[in-house]
């Protein structure tokens, strides 16, 4: 069985844990329509991927 051979001190855990953290999710402005979106997704409001048109644009 594993045992440590001594204790872990508050900060080396605290940097080990350093990389847990949750990033807030980035978003940009589209070139065409100024919509906000994530990166890699679909712009829902014009229906638009990469510059093709992939869903029907919403009337919204």
């Amino acid at each position: 069985m594993a045992v440590p051979k001594s204790k872990i001190t508050r900060s080396r855990r605290g940097m080990r844990r350093s990389h847990d953290k949750l990033a807030a999710p980035s978003f940009i402005e589209d070139k065409k329509s100024g919509n906000l979106r994530r990166n890699h997704h679909i712009d829902l409001k014009s229906g638009t991927y990469n510059g093709r048109q992939v869903l029907e644009p919403t009337d919204e």
